[in-house]
């Protein structure tokens, strides 16, 4: 592909390592050609670099692949998968599951990405719903402000929740920042 194809979301290979556009820049000078400016992270190890190219030099796609797995339990080697369809077992280890173990719960389908057909890294929802197990009663006159309170999940998660929610509610979480959204 060329560079001027790159965009956000996009993944590509520099030098046998895969990376997904994070910031995609598109500079045009008056006098010489365009030149692309991308900052990317790297999918194997989660740095983040810069790269720039000409507008029309060629890149290497990253031939990546997706899929729907589905979380059963965590051993000693990892996180143990499970494709819906063929039953197969997969191990993901906690480096590349990373932060995302925060809201792993059991029997969720996450989406797993392959490269070489071994898996590089997990995304979850962008919400999920979680029941609360504890968290300390919100007292009378506490409603007129935006105060939070801690609270524990039913994965055992600790979150900050408004102070109207108590135990045994259902809430909607951010998975991507750790934020209560909303009741559920």
């Amino acid at each position: 592909m060329l560079a001027s194809e790159l965009k956000t979301g996009r993944i590509f290979k520099d030098q046998e390592i895969p990376y997904q556009v994070v910031k995609y820049e598109h500079i045009k000078t008056a006098r010489g050609g365009a030149t692309v400016r991308v900052k990317s992270k790297n999918l194997l190890n989660g740095n983040v670099i810069e790269k720039s190219w000409g507008s029309t030099e060629k890149i290497d796609e990253a031939d990546v692949s997706r899929g729907n797995l589905q979380y059963i339990y965590k051993d000693d080697t990892g996180y143990i998968f499970m494709s819906p369809s063929t039953y197969e077992q997969t191990t993901v280890n906690e480096e590349i599951v990373g932060e995302s173990a925060k809201f792993l719960k059991e029997g969720e389908t996450v989406q797993v990405l392959y490269f070489n057909d071994n898996p590089i890294s997990i995304e979850l929802p962008k919400s999920m719903i979680f029941e609360i197990l504890y968290t300390e009663p919100g007292f009378k006159g506490n409603t007129v402000t935006n105060t939070y309170k801690d609270a524990t999940l039913s994965n055992g998660t600790f979150v900050k929740v408004p102070t109207f929610i108590k135990i045994g509610d259902i809430v909607k979480i951010n998975t991507e920042s750790g934020d209560y959204v909303s009741k559920a």
